[in-house]
């Protein structure tokens, strides 16, 4: 095939200046910066000259038409199309890469989902806070330098009943810190058992590793005793640790050291005891038909000197390590210079001061945060929900007379989860929606469900896309329905 076609084909290609003079006169590129133009134009005339050539190769190869291969990319160097094309590229390239989902799956704590929704009053505070200057690093009363954690630290203290507390970027900074502040170089002493890992392959000797500190286990997996602390201690012992398994349960032949045990060891041997409790809470949750789990205050009146929770989990606001204990032991930890390093900004502070405000109201901070209410809700209010959420989908997947069977949807009672390395093999009954498509397979109505705008998580259980209402938000149901009505009507 003649080489001087090619070259014909490739010169019909626009030029980058001719096709941005084009593009002014395009309202849909009004909202997009001349850079981005600029770039997707490249790139899509790169594209374009890639293929030409790619054709042109097979072409010499397959022996195909002068004829046929110019008439091959008429349309594809179209201007018309180059400009869509450009416009496409470049709305993508600015699109927001983080977006909000809608959490179907019945997982209250979603780790990939973003984790713990934050109340109205968090989010009116971090608007007030960010759209001004603050106090954060000031003493009015004193006309001087303060101290961030100040925003934090009384309310802690009076939810909690510790001594002084503060507050890092997340429990995994708390943990590192806690330990390189007053074990660095020495022995911390922990149970085999509570060697926990948590997400994304973080593991407790790892951390420890890397905040200085040297492993000392002792027990086995599911059998520890006193007498394997008290054994373990020596002259390098510098704090015994103990660490809550809030990601996992062993159960059967089982033995374990309680805090107030291993805090009177401890005085004995003038060391620190510290605990991580992961996700901790500051209600008593068995109140509300949860199972029962430590709160804060219950290891801080049982003898710890440091406990370390997060603040996205359980508590349900931003992400935040929290550190709470013994006055000198804070005060220790708050000097060590890694402590700038991990510190919270001002939103994250914003946002955990008034989520711990509404803890002065248990009652309150059940109704208020979005986290304690999903889990809190009673079965009842998810068959409401569920009853409401069905009378939507139905009315929009047979709207139109037809005789073909979109999908048949109905209900099921299954099973929330907390989620986030909380209450592990804990189900919380929920009455979901299930939906069993017919014309597409459940897989297929899943990707399209999540590939929606905004994008719809939920689950697949037995050739079944399953809705559970629990862990939905106000305005959410109709969403879904139209999501529902676009899918499956195609």
């Amino acid at each position: 095939m003649d080489k001087n076609a090619l070259q014909r084909v490739l010169q019909k290609i626009p030029k980058v200046d001719y096709l941005l003079e084009k593009i002014e006169a395009v309202p849909d590129f009004s909202s997009i910066p001349i850079s981005v133009i600029k770039a997707s134009t490249r790139k899509s005339l790169e594209i374009i000259r890639n293929s030409i050539l790619k054709g042109w190769e097979d072409g010499q190869k397959n022996g195909v038409d002068l004829e046929l291969f110019a008439h091959q990319f008429r349309d594809e160097i179209g201007e018309d199309k180059i400009i869509q094309n450009i416009l496409s590229d470049a709305r993508k390239t600015i699109a927001q890469r983080l977006v909000p989902t809608i959490n179907a799956t019945g997982v209250v704590i979603h780790t990939n989902l973003g984790r713990s929704i934050l109340c109205q009053d968090a989010l009116d505070r971090i608007t007030q806070i960010a759209g001004g200057f603050s106090n954060l690093e000031f003493n009015i009363k004193m006309g001087k330098r303060g101290e961030r954690y100040s925003a934090i630290e009384e309310i802690l203290c009076e939810l909690t009943g510790a001594e002084s507390a503060m507050a890092v970027n997340n429990n995994a900074g708390a943990v590192f810190l806690s330990l390189n502040t007053l074990a660095k170089d020495r022995e911390v002493v922990v149970s085999r058992g509570e060697l926990v890992e948590i997400g994304g392959s973080f593991r407790i000797p790892d951390v420890m590793e890397k905040s200085g500190c040297k492993l000392k286990e002792v027990g086995t997996t599911n059998r520890t005793h006193l007498k394997d602390y008290q054994s373990a201690i020596g002259d390098n012992t510098a704090l015994l640790l103990k660490v809550h398994t809030s990601n996992y349960k062993i159960e059967g032949f089982t033995k374990s050291v309680t805090l107030s045990e291993l805090a009177l060891l401890a005085k004995q041997h003038q060391l620190p005891v510290m605990e991580d409790l992961g996700s901790g809470s500051l209600i008593d949750l068995s109140k509300y038909g949860l199972a029962a789990e430590p709160t804060v205050s219950d290891v801080v009146a049982a003898g710890a000197d440091v406990v370390t929770f997060s603040g996205d989990k359980l508590l349900g606001g931003p992400q935040a390590g929290l550190i709470v204990g013994r006055a000198d032991v804070i005060k220790q930890i708050k000097s060590n210079p890694l402590t700038r390093a991990l510190r919270i900004d001002k939103l994250t502070l914003a946002a955990l001061e008034a989520t711990l405000n509404l803890y002065r109201d248990e009652a309150k901070a059940i109704k208020e945060i979005p986290t304690l209410r999903m889990l809190t809700m009673p079965f009842d209010e998810t068959v409401k929900r569920a009853e409401k959420l069905l009378s939507g989908i139905k009315s929009v997947i047979e709207k139109e007379e037809s005789n073909i069977v979109k999908a048949v949807v109905g209900f099921a009672d299954l099973s929330s989860r907390t989620g986030g390395g909380s209450y592990p093999e804990y189900s919380i009954p929920s009455r979901c929606i299930t939906i069993e498509p017919k014309l597409i397979s459940a897989s297929l109505l899943e990707k399209r469900m999540r590939n929606y705008e905004p994008s719809i998580i939920g689950r697949i259980e037995n050739d079944r896309f399953i809705i559970d209402t629990r862990t939905l938000q106000s305005g959410e149901d109709e969403i879904i329905c139209k999501a529902l009505a676009e899918i499956l009507g195609t």
